[in-house]
This record gives structure tokens, sequence and C-alpha cells, in this order.
């Protein structure tokens, strides 16, 4: 969040007002978003009212609640379409899934995140964080450090500067050092793991996916337990996963993707 100076000014500080209330995950009261919000009561509240106004958020006058509006709705679905890279990947991935019989995600790089903008259910589902529309952290994630491995070496250190290096498991990858030895691992075998890093139980191997001159559009992964697979038996599928994410690219090419780092 921002603060009274926000760099990017009145939409910067309209954006972090958006967050927050997405943040929440749920309807949210006035009084909760003031105690985590950095405006003073009278701005947080003017702020609020223009969003409502707007369509970018709805206000439940019963219950004092707000929650992310129909306009905002709309837009997502239009940036959906038209900058993320699952509808070109959809019959792909859906494929994959359904020749390994194993969980496909696909994710794209933001702000130094992970953000999955689809995913493919194995045969046999399994509870895990990932789901379309979440985000999640880049250094200890099979597609986060798929795509960190191969962005340029500036992008990689603005990326690193952003990572929290919470240790969420024995194998988390907890300091910049460790993660930099990975990246450079991923880069010559040309795919990435995680190794029970993000959740116990969860492994997948994954690859980025690459435009015609290298840059990252986005990974994509395939998960699995360590009740039913190894990350061997992973490693067997990863030409078929490079082979799946270098189709992605190539319709991404062809539908002009906007490429991003």
């Amino acid at each position: 969040m921002g603060s009274e100076g926000h760099a990017d000014g009145t939409v910067g500080k309209a954006l972090d007002v958006l967050d927050l209330v997405a943040g929440h995950g749920k309807p949210v009261r006035f009084s909760d978003l003031l105690e985590k919000s950095p405006y003073p009561k009278a701005t947080l509240y003017r702020f609020l009212q223009t969003l409502t106004h707007q369509g970018m958020l709805s206000h439940d006058a019963d219950r004092g609640t707000y929650t992310l509006g129909v306009r905002l709705v709309r837009l997502a679905h239009a940036a959906w379409a038209q900058s993320s890279l699952a509808p070109i990947a959809r019959p792909f991935i859906s494929d994959l899934a359904a020749v390994t019989g194993e969980t496909v995600h696909l994710a794209q790089i933001d702000q130094g995140q992970v953000l999955y903008v689809d995913k493919r259910n194995a045969a046999k589902p399994v509870e895990m964080f990932s789901q379309a529309g979440k985000v999640g952290p880049a250094y200890c994630t099979g597609v986060g450090k798929a795509m960190l491995a191969f962005m340029s070496e500036d992008a990689i250190a603005a990326a690193i500067s952003r990572q929290s290096f919470h240790r969420f498991t024995e194998h988390t990858l907890d300091t910049p050092d460790k993660l930099r030895a990975e990246l450079r691992a991923i880069r010559t075998r040309g795919y990435a793991f995680d190794r029970e890093e993000h959740e116990p139980g969860i492994i997948c191997c994954a690859a980025p996916i690459l435009s015609r001159n290298g840059r990252v559009l986005g990974a994509l992964s395939v998960t699995s337990t360590t009740a039913r697979s190894t990350l061997a038996g992973l490693e067997a599928e990863a030409p078929r996963i490079k082979d799946c994410a270098a189709q992605i690219a190539a319709e991404a090419e062809s539908w002009r993707f906007p490429e991003q780092e």
C-alpha cells in the first residue's frame, strides 16, 4: 500500500483502495478497511464513494459492506481475454492434463509474483493452494522459478527484491543466494521443480513459455503429490511439458500476445 504521498497520485491511491477491498476476499466494512488503510478516514471514505459511483465497487447499505463492483468484473474479463495466456493456452493444457493424468497450471508473472491464470485438475483432483486468479510466491513455486530463470538480470534482481523468502516448508529456498543458484540450474536444464517448497506433499515440474526472442510470456507445470508420484516421475514428463509450452508460445506469437517482463 502507498501513503498520502503516493507517487502515482490519485489514481495510485484509488488502486490501493481497490487492492485493500479485494484483499479481504469477502464483503468488508468501512471500519475494517480503515484499520489497514494508510489514508485518513475522510480520504478513504472519499475514495470509496468515488469508486462506488464509478461501478468499481459495490456498497451494500443494509450491511454496510463493500465488495468489488460489476464494472471491475467486466474489465477483468476483458483483460483476461486480451492479455492473459489462458484463452490461447486452454486446448493445449487440457490435452496435457488428459495425457499426464495430473494437474496442469498456467501462470504469468506480475510484479515479481505468480498469477495463476488457468488450471486443469488431475483425473483425481488434489486440494492445493493454486487456483485461477490467485497470486502466489515466485521463489518457491515451479512456475515462478521457471519464469524467473529466463528473465533478464535486471528483471531477476527486481523480482528477487519483491520476494518475502518466508519458509513455508523445510524445503523452501529462503535466501536470495539459494534462489539464484537454483535459477542458474534451471536455465541449464530448461525446466524447474517444486520440491515441496510451497506446500508439503506437493511437487511439480514446470517449463517457461518463451517468445521467439526468448522473452518470458508465462509458464506451465505438471503438478502431483508425493503420495502418487516422484520428482523423477514428473521429470520424465519434461519433454512433453516443454513441447506444450512451445506450442502455446507459437500460438501466442500468432495472436501477437503482448510481451511483458
